[in-house]
Formats: C-alpha cells, structure tokens, sequence
C-alpha cells in the first residue's frame, strides 16, 4: 500500500475500495446460491418458478419439509450416518496417526520399503468384486463395521500425517524418551497435542466422506435398519421426479385418492430441503476448525 507521510494517498484508497468491491461481488457469487437452495426449500409453486432472480419469497411453505421428515426411517438413517461419521473418523484418525509416527522415524527399518508399498495402493487396487468377496468372508456384510472399516486406512492421510509429524523439532520426544516415556504416550501426550491442525483437516476429509457416502452402503449393507441418510434422501429425490413426469391431471387424482398426496408440493422444493437436511450438519461443524484447515494443509506439505 502506498503510504506518503504515514497518510493513505488517493490511489491507495481507491486500491483498497476496489479490493473491498471485488471480495464483495465474489462473496455474493458464492453465497447466492446457498441462498437460493433456502428460498427454494420453503417456496410456494408461483414463488419458485417466477422468473429473475430470487432475494426474497413472499410466502414461506413447510409442506417440503414435513414431506422429508415423515419418513419413518429418518431418524434410524441419521443415527446410522452419525454413527459412521463420528467411529469412522475416530478410527482412520488412530490408524493414521500410529501409521504416520511410525513413518516419521527415519531409524525405521525398511521405511523406504514400507513408503512405496502404500504408495502403490494408491494407482491399485483390486476393484469392486474382489473387495465385496473379501468383506463377505470377513463376515461383515450388513454389519455397522462395513460402514466404517473399509475406509479406515487412507494412505494419502498417512502420508500428510507423516509430513507434518516431521517438522516437529526431534528434541521434544527424546526429552520424553529420557523421562521413560515411550511409543504410545510420545504419540498420545506429545504428538497429538502438537498436531492439531493436521489432525482437523484429516477429521474433516474423513467425516465429510463418510457423511456423503452411500454407494458403499448400497453395496455392503442393503438392510434397511443400516440405512444411512444419504440412501433416504436418494429414495425421496427418486419418488419426487415421478411426480414431475406425469400431467397434471393424473397428479391431482392420484392425490384425490390418497395415493401420492405430492401434486400440490413441487418437486424442486423437496429436492432443495433434502439438500439441506444433508449438507446442514457438515456445515454447521465446519466452521469450528477453519482455522486448523490451511495451516495443517501447508505444514503437512513440507517435507517429503
């Protein structure tokens, strides 16, 4: 910034008005459609499919959202989606972090060995039947534990893990080592202070993957007690369109009958609260560890 005599010159400020504008104008391109999705989400029919751009709706309607939440398995499917999210990030965070201390040791026999070999696991793997053959032997199919153990060992995490435990100066764990601590409470007590940041972008990968899975669990737990919401919401998106490709004539009589009771509920709409109802818990849960993402994200880049 050009500064002349400890004062601001006109150029500067008009620099610092331009910057301010530009953040401005790319913060609404980046919030508005956020926005929209809400508006969407409690629109009434002529509200939502009015032309131009939408700031404001005059009538806000809950027949979209108490559409999604009459579903009798709602609750079974976020409890099967919180149950994965929160074991499966505990488990690939302790696998991770044991594997990426062990790496860390340059005393480590056939480190560079062990280096290659989970790097090759991430350019192969043995695809789709092999993988259900072998959780199928493994007895874990419509079990909780398919939904957590076959995504607990990410080697790209082992390996920012790795990193980042690097640069943390040597000094401090032979300190602890004199003290007769060993492996586990150096990992436990030393390490995992001092990894904060890393350890929140790991968690965050880690519980938005398994927060948006469902091929998985189509796949490896069918049964409709371990139904994860992502599975729910696709059942209701699917269900919505049908209403959307049949005429208005037989909308409204299947609704007179009781049959689908959908016509008079837009098919967008519902699509817009189902957004919401799965993407709100992640949301609202980021913003705690913003400010461990970049910093983990470049310190666990530094060193190979």
């Amino acid at each position: 910034m050009a500064v002349v005599r400890g004062r601001e010159t006109i150029g500067s400020r008009l620099f610092d008005a331009g910057n301010l504008a530009f953040l401005l104008i790319l913060s609404i391109t980046f919030v508005y459609p956020f926005w929209t999705i809400i508006l969407q989400a409690f629109s009434s029919p002529g509200d939502l499919y009015r032309l131009g751009l939408h700031i404001w709706i005059s009538d806000w309607h809950l027949e979209p959202w108490y559409y999604v939440f009459q579903e009798e398995n709602v609750g079974l499917a976020y409890f099967n989606t919180i149950f994965r999210t929160v074991f499966g990030t505990l488990a690939t965070l302790l696998i991770t972090l044991s594997g990426a201390y062990a790496l860390s040791k340059r005393n480590l026999p056939f480190r560079a060995s062990i280096t290659a070999v989970y790097l090759m696991t991430l350019f192969f793997s043995g695809g789709l039947i092999p993988t259900y053959l072998l959780i199928r032997s493994l007895g874990l199919i419509n079990t909780r534990l398919v939904l957590i153990l076959p995504l607990a060992i990410q080697v790209f995490h082992i390996i920012i893990a790795r990193n980042f435990l690097m640069t943390i100066d040597q000094a401090m764990e032979d300190s602890a080592v004199i003290d007769g601590a060993g492996y586990w409470r150096v990992l436990f007590r030393i390490m995992v202070p001092l990894s904060k940041p890393v350890i929140a972008v790991i968690a965050l990968w880690n519980a938005v993957s398994h927060w948006n899975a469902w091929f998985d669990a189509m796949i490896y737990a069918p049964k409709k007690d371990l139904q994860v919401l992502q599975m729910l919401v696709r059942e209701i998106l699917y269900r919505s369109r049908l209403v959307d490709q049949v005429d208005n004539f037989m909308a409204r009589m299947l609704e007179d009958m009781g049959e689908l009771g959908l016509a008079r509920i837009p098919p967008e709409s519902i699509q817009a609260a189902t957004v919401l109802v799965t993407i709100g818990p992640i949301i609202l849960f980021y913003p705690f560890i913003q400010k461990y993402f970049v910093k983990g994200v470049m310190l666990g880049s530094l060193k190979g």
